[in-house]
């Protein structure tokens, strides 16, 4: 009987580890779509392939590799705050490699091998693309561009890559580390995980105290009293009612078909014809007054 459950337990432990490295391959599902894009109705994608064509400053291949890349949440347990990574995060390759991704993601939603920043007259979307809804595994191949540079790769899925699916691939010598790539360079905003729960409710007390001391010093503003409202209200408000009613049906005939800018135009020219009106009203008054200054100011 022991031997029969030791023999049980075996089997059901050995078809589990089967089981948790099975993935679906897109690879042979794949259907060509044109300019490097290739994708199934299961849920697999690749955009950007390009397994031929030398981009310009590679007289030949440097070498051909082939790299397996794991995506999923037990990769980002070693990085705290993280909730994906990648198994890999950091790449490097020689100038006009032939490189080939074996892209396996082991999640249970879609996640994406995404490269930016390649030369657009071979790569027309400027990235190599690797997209598969998971568990499953897909295959991309491209030539890298010659020179030292520094690409980004990430998964572009939302918060995917703030959650720490991210990692830089480096042409011959790179130009630089890119920020936030879990374990090779800071993060540029970092989780703070120093800060005990004591601490957090003192810091929270201490700010709620300071509020009211902020209301007190800060004097309310002066009532408003009724014999203001009411002096206000019959006043400057009456008035103002009174001119729009006259005003109101002559505007109305006036703008009718008018568009916004004709109205605004119309406006500024009949202001500046009353501007000029009082202009001229004023110019005769003091001409009316210079030529009977005699008569109007009493002689020595």
């Amino acid at each position: 009987m022991v031997k029969l459950l030791s023999v049980s337990v075996l089997i059901v432990l050995f078809s589990a580890s089967v089981a948790a490295v099975e993935y679906e391959d897109h690879d042979g599902m794949l259907m060509d779509h044109g300019d490097g894009h290739l994708m199934d109705m299961a849920g697999g994608m690749v955009m950007g392939q390009n397994a031929d064509t030398l981009p310009g400053g590679c007289d030949s291949l440097a070498e051909t590799r082939e790299v397996t890349v794991h995506a999923g949440h037990k990769y980002a347990e070693k990085f705290p705050g993280r909730m994906f990574t990648f198994d890999i995060q950091e790449f490097n390759f020689k100038p006009c490699t032939k490189l080939t991704i074996h892209f396996v993601n082991e999640d249970n939603v879609r996640h994406q091998w995404m490269m930016h920043g390649l030369p657009k007259y071979l790569y027309p979307k400027g990235m190599f693309h690797l997209e598969v809804s998971g568990p499953a595994k897909i295959s991309g191949t491209l030539i890298l561009p010659p020179g030292d540079k520094t690409y980004l790769v990430h998964c572009d899925i939302a918060q995917h890559m703030e959650k720490g699916m991210k990692a830089q691939l480096k042409v011959g010598k790179g130009d630089g580390d890119l920020p936030s790539i879990p374990g090779v360079t800071a993060y540029v905003v970092a989780d703070d995980y120093k800060a005990t729960l004591p601490e957090l409710v003192a810091k929270a007390k201490a700010e709620e105290a300071i509020e009211p001391a902020i209301a007190v010093v800060s004097p309310p503003p002066p009532p408003i009293t009724v014999q203001q409202e009411d002096s206000f209200i019959s006043g400057v408000t009456v008035i103002g009612l009174a001119l729009g009613l006259l005003v109101a049906p002559f505007l109305a005939r006036k703008f009718k078909g008018m568009s916004a800018s004709e109205i605004v135009v119309y406006i500024f020219a009949l202001l500046r014809a009353l501007v000029e009106l009082v202009i001229k009203l004023l110019s005769r008054l003091i001409n009316l007054v210079a030529s009977n200054k005699d008569k109007i100011l009493p002689g020595k």
